[in-house]
């Protein structure tokens, strides 16, 4: 068996565990268009196609393309109100926290839920059509669960989006 044949082998035995110069940049041309084929992904990182379909189907094999979704511009499909929510719990408890759990999952509009150190416990990103119904989805939220504090901020500009994570940090 050749070197490389057995590095290869090697590699499969013991799982994915590195992520190369090679891998990075495939994750960064995903990362920007996950439609493009595998010979312009190539072509654009510097390998050949079957190489590089190898390296994408590794990267998905082992979770680090959890996978592959549209972006929806959401002012184009009404709802271009972005609202952050930042929660106080009444309690810091297992059963509060998995109620909250249950709760945020069953609200569309809710597109990030977050748990926090500090003087706020959780923080939400809500999306909605407009303030009026934010409030009705507020006021679904305080029917099903007790708050110690919600606090709203309305977003009036959205300076930086993206859903690209940094590659320059991946060993």
């Amino acid at each position: 068996m050749r070197a490389r044949e057995t590095d290869e082998a090697d590699e499969q035995e013991r799982g994915f565990d590195v992520i190369d110069a090679v891998d990075r940049r495939i994750l960064d041309v995903l990362q920007q268009d996950a439609t493009l084929p595998v010979a312009t992904i190539a072509e654009r990182v510097g390998l050949s196609p079957a190489p590089c379909w190898r390296r994408i189907k590794k990267l998905e094999a082992s979770g680090v393309i959890a996978r592959r979704v549209a972006l929806v511009d959401r002012r184009k499909v009404n709802v271009p109100t972005t609202v952050f929510v930042a929660v106080k719990a009444p309690r810091h408890a297992a059963e509060w926290s998995e109620a909250f759990r249950r709760v945020v999952e069953g609200f569309p509009e809710i597109v990030e839920a977050w748990r926090l150190t500090g003087e706020i416990d959780y923080l939400l990103r809500i999306v909605v059509p407009d303030i009026e119904t934010y409030d009705a989805v507020y006021q679904r939220l305080i029917a099903r669960l007790e708050f110690s504090n919600l606090s709203a901020s309305i977003a009036m500009e959205e300076m930086k989006y993206t859903t690209a994570v940094p590659t320059i940090y991946m060993v």
